[in-house]
């Protein structure tokens, strides 16, 4: 059995960003997917840090920021990437950026246009500021776990890969935690090199 003793504890981030969930409009549904998926697709203990905040540029950067300074090693945003006049979390992304990754943006749509023809129309991005991993996901908690965790035919096998399965391989090159995932949920892609060997216990 392996034990939870033996995984790195990770600090993460997630970030609802919406004017009306923030004000109290409606609950956000954000929060909760993001959380609910790292719990089940993560072999580490988690301490979340959780924001909900109004789509405004400079109060997301100034979040990422903060969240980076406390030790998330990944910070998820979820909310804002379409091309309202109000969405502003890709540009307050990219302000606190030391470096673009885009690829995760780019397979999180070609992921999203198998569901729907306006996945042309979002615009995450993800960055990598210090040693922590931002990326911004879709704002609906189906198309969360949908971008996350891949396309599997009916049988469980994965047809077209989530963005998480690079995620703790890229938070390996940029000094993080190890982090280890439950492959019924989303398989971790390393380098064989790059594998830490498992430990069990009795």
């Amino acid at each position: 059995m392996m034990s939870e003793a033996l995984h790195d504890a990770v600090k993460i981030g997630i970030v609802s960003i919406s004017d009306r969930a923030s004000s109290g409009v409606y609950e956000d549904k954000g929060l909760p997917a993001l959380q609910d998926w790292l719990t089940r697709a993560l072999h580490n203990p988690i301490t979340f840090e959780s924001r909900l905040i109004p789509d405004e540029q400079d109060g997301i950067s100034a979040t990422l920021i903060e969240l980076v300074n406390a030790g998330c090693c990944l910070v998820l945003t979820t909310g804002g990437t379409g091309p309202a006049l109000r969405d502003v979390t890709p540009e307050a992304t990219l302000a606190v950026a030391h470096k673009e990754m885009p690829g995760f943006g780019e397979q999180m749509r070609q992921i999203s246009l198998k569901f729907v023809p306006t996945a042309i129309l979002s615009r995450q991005v993800a960055v990598v500021r210090d040693q922590s991993l931002i990326i911004n996901l879709p704002g609906q908690p189906k198309a969360i776990a949908e971008t996350l965790e891949g396309l599997k035919d009916a049988d469980g096998k994965q047809m077209v890969p989530g963005i998480f399965a690079a995620v703790p391989y890229c938070v390996d090159l940029i000094g993080g935690p190890y982090m280890e995932t439950r492959d019924e949920v989303c398989k971790a892609f390393r380098p064989k090199n790059a594998v830490r060997a498992k430990t069990t216990t009795v």
